[in-house]
């Protein structure tokens, strides 16, 4: 029987190579860690490659001007998502009940129209939660799309809304209605420039945005798209 005989070197180099081993174990191991907190899909448009857009409607004011788009979407028996703050959804849980029973997708607006960007883990965390308590007792029904307002965030939001089992959605075309220098024609190029497959198309409930949409929706289906929800888009 042989007898193996290492000397010094030998046994250095072994050691070197175990401890640079344990390093890239410990190295992977921990970017597996990072990559399952953080890696969650962030939306600027939706993932499927199909001529079908998602018209996203963020509410946090304009009420006079839901029921006028309400009545557009169900002339043209269109289903988008409306994004809604809790503190807004508190105030008017009829109209938010008048939505959903059109049959649109509600998604999370977080609580207060606010920077999330610039709050912590824990206010994000609660912004969100408390949003979502606040639909779930009007409608009975969990959402999971986060549209946060203006759409500021940070690693803060993006763990909060993972950790709730939130998909973050941002947007691919602004209508930018909320300005006060936006007009309907603004509002209508704004939207027919850039569209393209799986769009999500960020609005609000303006007076210039319910006269813009007719055309919006005639331009979209004469050039063959389909209107829908972020579900619609995202898969």
């Amino acid at each position: 029987m042989k007898i193996l005989i290492m000397n010094k070197k030998t046994i250095f180099i072994l050691l070197a190579i175990l401890v640079i081993a344990l390093i890239l174990i410990f190295f992977i191991s921990f970017y597996n860690k990072v990559d399952e907190t953080f890696n969650m899909d962030i939306y600027y448009k939706g993932n499927i490659d199909e001529k079908t857009v998602a018209f996203a409607c963020n509410v946090d004011w304009g009420n006079e001007y839901i029921e006028p788009m309400l009545e557009i979407f169900k002339d043209k028996d269109i289903k988008i998502t409306f994004f809604v703050t809790g503190l807004w959804a508190e105030k008017y849980p009829e109209l938010l009940k008048s939505i959903y029973e059109h049959g649109h997708e509600i998604g999370n607006h977080g609580y207060k129209h606010i920077d999330y960007d610039k709050l912590s883990y824990e206010r994000n965390k609660e912004e969100i939660i408390k949003a979502h308590n606040i639909i779930h007792d009007v409608l009975g029904i969990e959402s999971i799309y986060f549209a946060p307002p203006s759409g500021a965030y940070n690693d803060n939001t993006i763990k909060a809304a993972k950790d709730l089992n939130y998909d973050i959605i941002m947007w691919s075309i602004d209508t930018i209605d909320w300005r006060e220098d936006s007009n309907k024609e603004k509002i209508i190029d704004r939207v027919t420039s850039k569209i393209d497959n799986s769009a999500i198309v960020l609005m609000h409930p303006t007076g210039e945005t319910v006269k813009a949409l007719p055309e919006i929706i005639s331009y979209l289906y004469e050039n063959g798209y389909k209107i829908g929800t972020i579900s619609d888009v995202v898969k």
